[in-house]
Parts: structure tokens; sequence; C-alpha cells
């Protein structure tokens, strides 16, 4: 017996100063030095957007806001997974930090660049384990400026937070660029009789707090990109129903809006209208809710695509209703909401197939076909124009929402259609929407779908319309040439520029 343990007690000494009992060296395992994560996520127009070392699953938002003062608190709690050694990780906020815990230990937190939280844990994080960070914070963000502005936008009474490409970063801790899409649990306490609206569901009514205050709690289930959330708070008349589809519908309107309030229930009360016929041309409506948000008159100035309930600006209602603006930003749920872009180089992927979608409604609804908008578009801008100087296929950072993505990127979707034929054209869209579902695209991904399906080369049509400076030649020489000065206004022209106006900024 004490033979036996002394044996075994040279075998593991030998072990552990690196010799077998053969007498040859033991197979040392390779050290793996943790790194930080990267400040940026690697997108080429944005450098500093999102982070790398991590993916996010989940955030729990639980805000307090006071619109007196625009005063905001709040605890986000942050549910990822490493993707890599990490030693330290950033994420993208602007807010004053009091504490971050990981994985329940206390973390040094300290700013770096413009938007940048910087995060040590206390303990290396290794790839693939969770993390569990709880940034806890607070400040005035109409007060906290990047770049020269703030995208929360404070209101006689409350405030809204829309905007994009960022808007986070001063509401919540992020990792914010589309490639990390995760789901919401937004909660959020205000003083009584004051209202709260962001994406998803309602899980519960609201609940009455101490001291007049009540919290309102919201619910996002399918994978969200951070720019795509929003909050909205004030004095707001909701409207819930249920769609054709069984959904709930939330629909949202400032109480101060007074004139305009009657053109906007008019126009976003099709939501549910639109849905349906969109999921005709795009594929199943890819989210839990629907609604639309008419905000107030000194709110913003432009709609935006937020997932499930999109926001409008109060300029959309100054000449009556408008069904474009709403079949826009619901086009924009399955292109730019469920198929994100993977860098914002590809924004044509967003607002090209978005503002083809307002003439494909034109034509359902016999106001002007699809070839006679591109025809009048088309003959609205000379060849002389700066807009066609515009690359819609890359815009540049300073003009990705250029009127040239705009009308000039439907255009090229109009194009692709006479190229493909409305066959495989119509197979294309619903394609890209169901394969891509809930993640990213580029502009050579959909490209190389389209060629998949049509069978045929697109690089023709799609580097003419998407990547080359000039008002390009059109197919069909003289004929072609003839029909765009003969072409006339169709009926939908008037709203369909009334809805590009302040989309295009």
């Amino acid at each position: 017996m004490r033979r036996t343990f002394v044996a075994v007690l040279a075998a593991v000494s030998m072990t552990i100063t690196g010799t077998t009992l053969a007498g040859t060296p033991a197979q040392a395992k390779p050290r793996v030095t943790a790194q930080p994560g990267s400040p940026g996520i690697g997108d080429s127009y944005y450098p500093e957007y999102g982070n790398g070392g991590y993916d996010v699953d989940h955030y729990d938002i639980r805000l307090r806001y006071n619109p007196a003062n625009d005063q905001l608190t709040g605890t986000t709690t942050i549910l990822a997974r490493a993707t890599q050694d990490l030693s330290r990780f950033n994420l993208d906020f602007l807010l004053n930090v009091s504490s971050v815990r990981v994985n329940g230990w206390s973390a040094t937190h300290a700013r770096a660049g413009a938007h940048e939280l910087v995060v040590t844990p206390a303990r290396t994080i290794r790839a693939g384990q969770s993390l569990t960070v709880v940034v806890q914070y607070s400040g005035v963000p109409s007060q906290v400026l990047y770049d020269g502005y703030t995208a929360w936008r404070r209101t006689a009474d409350g405030a809204m937070a829309v905007n994009e490409p960022e808007s986070a970063w001063w509401w919540y801790p992020s990792n914010d660029h589309p490639l990390d899409k995760a789901t919401f649990d937004v909660s959020v306490s205000v003083p009584d009789g004051v209202e709260v609206i962001s994406n998803g569901v309602q899980p519960r009514p609201p609940i009455g707090e101490l001291l007049g205050w009540t919290r309102w709690i919201w619910r996002t289930t399918k994978p969200t990109a951070t720019y795509l959330t929003f909050l909205t708070i004030g004095q707001y008349d909701i409207v819930t129903d249920t769609a054709p589809n069984g959904q709930q519908v939330i629909n949202a309107y400032h109480v101060g809006l007074g004139e305009l309030g009657n053109a906007a229930r008019a126009s976003i009360e099709r939501t549910a209208e639109v849905v349906e016929w969109s999921s005709g041309l795009f594929g199943p409506w890819p989210f839990e809710a629907q609604g639309g948000v008419a905000g107030p008159l000194d709110g913003i100035g432009f709609a935006l695509e937020t997932q499930t309930r999109p926001v409008y600006g109060p300029g959309f209602w100054r000449r009556g209703s408008n069904p474009y603006v709403i079949v826009h930003e619901i086009a924009h749920q399955w292109f730019g909401d469920s198929v994100s872009v993977a860098e914002w180089r590809n924004i044509w992927l967003n607002e090209g197939f978005a503002s083809y979608a307002e003439w494909l409604w034109s034509e359902a609804q016999g106001e002007g076909t699809a070839q006679e908008v591109f025809d009048f578009t088309y003959a609205s801008y000379p060849e002389s124009s700066s807009f066609w100087q515009v690359l819609p296929g890359a815009p540049g950072p300073d003009l990705i929402f250029h009127g040239a993505v705009y009308d000039r990127g439907a255009m090229a979707v109009h194009q692709l259609r006479l190229a493909v034929g409305d066959d495989a054209f119509f197979q294309i869209l619903k394609a890209w929407t169901s394969s891509r579902q809930y993640g990213n695209g580029t502009i050579e991904q959909f490209q190389a779908l389209a060629e998949q399906i049509s069978g045929q080369d697109l690089s023709a049509v799609l580097t003419t319309w998407l990547f080359t400076a000039g008002r390009p030649d059109l197919t069909g020489g003289a004929d072609a040439q003839a029909r765009i000065a003969a072409a006339t206004q169709p009926k939908s022209w008037t709203k369909l520029r009334e809805s590009q106006q302040f989309l295009a900024r």
C-alpha cells in the first residue's frame, strides 16, 4: 500500500514538473491571452459604431423619466455571449454611469472616444461564456450632444428617442449596430397621466406605483436592431384593435396635433390594411404586433421604421392624409427591419425597396403604374442635375439619406423588375425576406440571389443604376426617350412627393 502511494506521488510530481513517467516532456497547453473587444463592429461607413467581442441576446431596460426636468435614470441589464476571450469590452453610451457589474462582480468603467463606455470586468471572460452586464446611469439626455446634436428630443410634455443610424446612446447602453440584434423588455415609470409608447406588445396594462407614478411595460420578442427601438413619452391617445391576422394593433396619436389629428388617423388607421397588402408581396408579416405613432408638433421632422410601430412626424399630415408614407414604413419592416443592412453602405436595400413599395401601392390603387411613376421621376431630374452624381449603392456616410437613395434607388428596383420579369421579380422579393429573416444582408448577396432565381447576369443593370454616376441611358433607344418626353404626372405624384420630402433628409 505505501509503495503504491509513493509511486503515485512520484508520477504526479513528474507530470507537474513537465516530465512523464516515461521520461518524455509533457505536452503543455497553450496559454490563451485575453484581448480587448474592438471599439467598433467593422462598418466601413461608421467604424466606431457597434463593438466586437460579444453578441447580445436581450436587453432589459428599466427607466424612470420626469418630463418636468428631462431627468432620466435607468438600469439596463444586458444578456450576451462572449465571442472571444475578453479582458475588456465596449458599450455605446453617452449618459453618466454610476456602476457596472459583470456576472455579479463589480467592474471598472471609463470613457473613451465620443460615445464609448469601456468596461473592464473583475475576471477575464472566456469565449462562449454567458455575460450578464448591469449598468446603472442617469442624465438629462437632451443636453448630451454627439457631433453637435442629440437624438433625444425633449418636447413640451415629454420626449422622443427616435433617430437613424443612432438613438440608443441617449437612453440605454448597447452594441449599437444592426449586425447585433436582440430582444427587448422596456419598462418606464412616468408621472400619472403621462403615456409611454415603445416597440412590440404590452404584456400587461400600465401599473400604478407609489407617489403618483405609473409604470409602462413593452416587450419585443423578435430580433431587433438597436436603432429600430424607440421611446416616445407625453400626452397620447392610444387606440387598440385586432388586425386581420389576429395580432394586436396599437396606434398612438399625440393629443396636441389639433387639426392634423384627423389626417394622421386617416393614414395610420390603415396600417393593418397596408400590412395585409404588403404580406402578399413580401411574405408573412415578420413581427408580433402592428401599429404606428403620430408624434407631436414639436417632435421629429421625419418618419422612421421603428420595429412593429413606425413613428411619424407631423409634416406628413399638413396636406391631409397620406397612405404612401404608411406603405413606405411598413415595407421597411421587411426591408430594413427583418432583413437589416450588414453595413450602412447597403442602405439601398432599405430605402430603394421601401420607396418602390410606394410605386407598387400606386399601381394597386389605380393612381399610376410603377412604369408611369418611373417615367415621371426620371423626367423630373434633368441630365445636368447633381441628383445623378449620388450613387444609391455607395452614397457615402454623409449621403445615406439623400433623395437619390430613395428615388434613384426605386428606379434601380424597377429596372431590376424589367430585366427579370414580374414572375422572377416577386419571387426574388419573397426569397430575400424569407432566407434572411431576422438577419442581415448586402447588395452583393441580394444580387447573387436575384441571379440564381432569374438565371441572368444582373451586373450591368445594377452597376449602371446603383454604382455609376450620371443619368443612365434607358434601354429602348428613341422609343424610350419619346416615352419619357411624353411622361405625365401620375395621380399619386403629389402624395409621393410629400412622402419623399420628409423621408429623405
